[in-house]
């Protein structure tokens, strides 16, 4: 029979869809597109350059005003009597965002603008960064976190204690299964757009679907903090979660804090696992 030889060899779509739905994801010719090859796990001349440190000044500067923007807003919907006396949840969600779509955009040419252990665990998984760099930017996204949200708190001790810091905690109600699962979903999802909204493959062969890749990402955070406030208060950035304990330094605060670590880190690998395998199919080649 005509055809039978190699229909359809594993990872690549030997075929154009006939009338291909949104962008024309099957037409991979348009270009021509070299998959870089992956970042190596330790590149020692990475240490004696100063782009190698300007972009952890770079993630430690936008995890800090990260922290200061979104915890202000917290704090200032929990000390509202009411939720509609104030920009409520939805300005909540709306804070880390933009402010995630803000600074990824300012940060992206400097340091890829991660703002989030989370996603740079995803990056590193995907062998888009060298292990070197993945610990670096976590520390200096962390520190960035707890500095911010020390600031927060020097402005306003009182306050801050009073009104939780911002700190993530299991709301009542909640199981610990099930803030662990809405971190490791949540995170999925943002992960998840970060490598679709980064794909050099897809801004090479779809150049004229235009794409701003800040915008998609403030949206998914916004989106995974509207769906998640009421159950953990929304992690999906372990730097987040472990400024705002750190300072805030309850029992509360620590008692679920390695569900905020562990959720994020889970739906980090999970969505470059996905990322790589199915939409991709970087592990499977053709001959």
């Amino acid at each position: 029979m005509e055809g039978r030889e190699e229909d359809v060899k594993v990872g690549a779509n030997r075929y154009r869809e006939r009338q291909p739905i949104g962008t024309s994801a099957q037409t991979q010719d348009i270009k021509d597109y070299k998959e870089p090859p992956p970042a190596p796990l330790f590149e020692p001349g990475e240490l004696t350059s100063w782009s190698f440190y300007r972009a952890g000044i770079a993630e430690f500067v936008a995890t800090f005003l990260f922290l200061y923007i979104t915890v202000l807003t917290v704090m200032g919907v929990v000390k509202a009597p009411t939720k509609c006396s104030t920009v409520g949840i939805q300005g909540i969600a709306w804070a880390f965002g933009g402010m995630i779509f803000a600074l990824v955009y300012c940060t992206a040419g400097i340091s890829g603008g991660h703002i989030n252990p989370a996603v740079t665990f995803g990056l590193f998984l995907a062998r888009k960064l060298s292990l070197t760099r993945a610990v670096y930017y976590i520390i200096m996204q962390c520190l960035g976190a707890i500095s911010g949200a020390a600031v927060v708190k020097g402005f306003q001790k009182n306050q801050y204690e009073r009104l939780g810091g911002g700190a993530n905690m299991i709301s009542a109600g909640y199981s610990k299964g099930s803030g662990l699962g809405a971190e490791i979903v949540g995170t999925f999802v943002l992960v998840y757009t970060v490598f679709s909204a980064t794909d050099a493959k897809r801004n090479a062969r779809d150049s004229h679907v235009p794409i701003l890749a800040p915008l998609p990402i403030g949206f998914a955070v916004f989106l995974v903090h509207l769906a998640t406030i009421p159950v953990t208060g929304t992690g999906i950035n372990p730097a987040r979660s472990l400024g705002a304990a750190l300072i805030y330094n309850k029992d509360q605060a620590w008692d679920e804090h390695w569900i905020f670590w562990v959720g994020p880190f889970i739906g980090a690998a999970l969505a470059a696992l996905y990322h790589q395998i199915v939409i991709r199919a970087i592990p499977f080649k053709s001959k």
